[in-house]
């Protein structure tokens, strides 16, 4: 489900937008630049299974913010790793993905897989693009082995395992793993918790990850709930 875009009502009455500031140098306001957008639609036609395409572009806005509060890290390998690192997925029988990472089971062999395919993809697309040879190594490295190597190679590759992983405590990770799993809402958070927060590299990345959990965790109140 996409979020909200337009107003339902205007409660004050009147137009404000001739007073709002514009988005360029605000800090959290991201967009793709070119560069980026011509990955991200290479992409694409490999995320279009198990939600990797929902999952990837939210985890490139994390990944945005985690690079804003890592002045030491490559914004153009952080970056592009983030769009290409779960497009392996695309040559995993579907109906095998969620097996792989099934509470309880796991198919290490299809995550590997996926790592594998993924490296070959990512340098087949940042080929395409044009990208610099020296970064396209360093990206295709960091994709093959983001998910089975629990260690980071750089601190590039730290950022890049974060964002992946802090996507699961978004509204929209915890919607998708709810439905991936049957789980109730409290359930999905619980699970992805688990997963989470003793998994993370880097301080940035476990600063994001309690504020998004609060967040996922109010909406299980009953305080909350009460208010819808």
């Amino acid at each position: 489900m996409l979020p909200q875009l337009t107003p339902t009502r205007n409660d004050l009455g009147r137009d404000v937008t001739a007073h709002l500031p514009a988005a360029d140098g605000l800090r959290g306001v991201y967009a793709l630049p070119a560069a980026h957008g011509a990955i991200w639609e290479r992409a694409l036609p490999y995320l279009q299974v198990r939600d990797n395409d929902g999952h990837t572009i939210y985890a490139y806005g994390l990944g945005r913010a985690l690079v804003d509060l890592t002045p030491d890290a490559d914004p153009e390998v952080v970056l592009p790793a983030i769009l290409l690192h779960d497009t392996g997925w695309s040559q995993v029988p579907e109906p095998e993905i969620l097996e792989a990472i099934a509470p309880g089971g796991g198919r290490p062999d299809l995550v590997l897989r996926h790592e594998e395919e993924g490296a070959r993809i990512a340098r087949e697309v940042l080929a395409d693009v044009g990208w610099d040879a020296e970064r396209t190594e360093r990206v295709v490295a960091i994709v093959d082995g983001h998910d089975s190597r629990r260690e980071a190679i750089s601190l590039d590759d730290a950022l890049m395992k974060d964002a992946d992983k802090l996507w699961r405590l978004t509204p929209h990770g915890v919607d998708t793993v709810m439905n991936w799993f049957g789980l109730t809402r409290g359930e999905a958070h619980r699970l992805i918790a688990s997963r989470v927060h003793d998994h993370l590299l880097t301080d940035a990345g476990r600063t994001l990850a309690l504020a998004l959990a609060a967040v996922a965790s109010i909406d299980t109140t009953s305080q909350r709930i009460a208010l819808a």
